[in-house]
């Protein structure tokens, strides 16, 4: 959790911190009249604090459902600018994250001292950890798994985020450091991030959003494709536009060729139970639409292309140390994958391309404490 404090003024704040004023301005106008709950850190990141962001407000809204608006400041430049690109300030992007205040608590009443649940703080300082760590940005129609429950310790199926540009906060701030995007969280569930991954994320978002207003985050909401019609119009998107999502990542991934006499050699590739699902999933609305499937593993990476103007499979592997093993498949063996390939322990052989073998391993997910909590395959 990070370590925080609430302000109800901006008195600990530089004096000169134009982004942050910029900010501030922005949303005085969203919430005209009403102050903040504001938690900055004891420490900031740059004196070599834990936390990366600066701060943290909260506004309370009673419409169109009760929640918390949680806006972040520290991704962009809030005081001087040091950033080479004079256009954009920092990362080019606040966070801002919409979290429901839950029926019948205090914070749902009129009671002006009502505080926002301080997991979400810790929550949105964690995004900004990988952010900051990882040099990897958050963009409009991005997807990220949370590898488990948002709100560790409590009953909730939300364990994924969409990022989505902020309804309220469309327009990007221009302020005196460069522009500033407001990206908002979405929390998914599970089998939410796998249709925005068979889709499209802000596609799967525009569709949710009649039935979560302002895509607020609700810990007790169950999966939304269990409404048919929602679950149609997922389901005809991605069959009609194919998926976006041209990068898997597995921690299972083994290749290996073995030469036969007077045969093709053969290519041998491990996945895991897990990541053969999303495969099963994936391939279909990737090549068939003219588009690749890249599969990346701690060691390998396997590239699953198209099959070239000749319309034949094929097995390319690189020379030593370069890029990735290649496999060109027609449209008849991906379908033909997604009818043999099983999420099951065992070998499988496509009599289309009978010299790449499929070993698929169990998937065992564990929780922090390492205790197994489910096996797959």
């Amino acid at each position: 959790m990070p370590t925080t404090t609430t302000n109800d003024t901006d008195d600990d704040i530089d004096a000169s911190s134009p982004g942050w004023d910029a900010i501030s301005a922005r949303l005085g106008q969203l919430y005209p009249g009403q102050e903040p709950k504001h938690f900055g850190t004891l420490i900031s990141r740059m004196p070599g604090g834990p936390d990366p962001l600066d701060g943290i407000s909260a506004w309370r809204r009673m419409d169109p459902v009760p929640h918390w608006h949680f806006v972040t400041y520290g991704f962009s430049e809030l005081y001087a600018k040091e950033s080479g690109d004079p256009a954009v300030s920092g990362y080019g992007f606040e966070l801002t994250f919409r979290l429901a205040i839950a029926p019948g608590s205090a914070a749902e009443a009129t009671d002006a001292d009502a505080e926002p649940p301080t997991w979400a703080l810790s929550f949105l300082q964690n995004l900004a950890r990988y952010v900051f760590q990882s040099g990897n940005v958050f963009r409009d129609g991005d997807w990220m798994t949370a590898n488990g429950p948002i709100a560790l310790a409590q009953a909730t199926q939300i364990c994924s985020m969409g990022f989505v540009t902020d309804p309220e906060l469309a327009e990007p701030l221009a302020t005196p450091n460069g522009s500033v995007a407001f990206l908002q969280v979405v929390g998914l569930t599970l089998d939410e991030e796998c249709a925005a991954k068979q889709w499209r994320t802000r596609n799967l978002l525009d569709v949710l959003a009649p039935h979560m207003p302002l895509w607020v985050t609700d810990l007790g909401r169950a999966s939304l494709l269990a409404n048919p019609a929602v679950k149609q119009q997922v389901d005809e998107g991605a069959r009609r536009d194919g998926s976006s999502s041209g990068y898997l990542f597995t921690d299972v991934l083994g290749l290996k060729q073995t030469k036969r006499l007077l045969r093709k050699p053969l290519t041998q590739v491990t996945l895991g139970a897990r990541q053969v699902e999303e495969l099963v999933a994936l391939l279909p609305l990737r090549l068939p639409f003219g588009r690749t499937l890249r599969v990346a593993g701690h060691e390998w990476q396997l590239l699953l292309e198209p099959a070239g103007a000749d319309g034949q499979n094929a097995v390319e592997w690189p020379g030593e140390g370069e890029g990735a093993v290649v496999l060109r498949l027609t449209d008849a063996t991906v379908q033909q994958f997604a009818q043999t390939v099983q999420p099951r322990e065992g070998s499988y052989v496509l009599p289309l391309l009978p010299e790449v073998k499929w070993l698929v391993q169990k998937t065992t997910i564990t929780d922090s404490t390492g205790k197994v909590v489910e096996v797959i395959g």
